[in-house]
């Protein structure tokens, strides 16, 4: 595809997430650009962030800043295709380290039809996590891709 790759998230981007401890490491905080804040989910595994876009977009990368010690080690990277009935469907599985640094993960899909593949939303799903009591957080969340001519 020569679509030139461009952020996904925008002001019309709706985010989910499974639980926040308290409110000020609510989601918005993900998005918002500042090193200072961050989105920290309550204990217990899984954890997930979903994203619902404006329209379809086609991730191609994601990128993550954890605090370190409470990192989602292993991550089901889960879409929702644009196709009418679709279900849920795993794009691809990250294994983020254990650090406090930006990680890039491209998007590499595990089965052939989902290669380019036009999606409504996107689902992060934390399936273990570094700290003990399985919390996650995160502070920057981007997801780069194509965004197709209708």
């Amino acid at each position: 595809m020569a679509e030139e790759w461009r952020s996904l998230l925008d002001s019309e981007t709706k985010i989910k997430v499974s639980s926040t401890l308290d409110k000020s490491v609510g989601k918005k905080n993900l998005t918002d650009g500042s090193p200072e804040t961050c989105w920290t989910s309550q204990q217990g595994t899984p954890q997930s962030i979903q994203l619902t876009f404006a329209s379809p977009v086609i991730p191609k990368c994601v990128e993550l800043t954890f605090q370190g010690g409470f990192v989602g080690t292993r991550c089901s990277v889960e879409v929702l295709p644009s196709a009418q009935d679709a279900k849920w469907r795993v794009l691809t599985r990250i294994y983020p380290e254990d650090v406090n640094r930006r990680q890039t993960f491209d998007l590499v899909p595990g089965e052939p039809d989902l290669v380019d593949c036009r999606i409504d939303s996107m689902k992060l799903v934390f399936e273990e996590s570094s700290d003990f009591f399985g919390r996650v957080t995160v502070y920057d969340l981007q997801v780069f891709g194509a965004i197709p001519s209708s």
